[in-house]
């Protein structure tokens, strides 16, 4: 009495969900968003009775890092989105 073999045939090709185009733009958005986090960061005073509202209300933090932030979340969703080349 022989007993069915659960072994591959031989096919051990592994299918990704996406292509490697897709990774690449996924990493690079993800670079952009954390770029955007990173300069909406800060404003902090070294004497916190000062509050210096030119750092704080500066445009990279109230119109550039957003900006980016919602780039790199467009660039996730066409890599997200886009179909592989195969």
């Amino acid at each position: 009495m022989s007993t069915p073999s659960n072994k591959s045939t031989g096919n051990n090709d592994k299918q990704f969900l996406f292509g490697k185009e897709n990774y690449m733009l996924m990493a690079v958005g993800l670079v952009v968003i954390i770029i955007g986090y990173f300069l909406m960061s800060g404003g902090k005073s070294a004497d916190p009775n000062v509050f210096n509202a030119d750092e704080i209300y500066s445009p990279v933090r109230i119109t550039v890092a957003p900006l980016l932030v919602l780039l790199g979340l467009a660039i996730e969703g066409y890599a997200i989105m886009r179909k592989p080349k195969s």
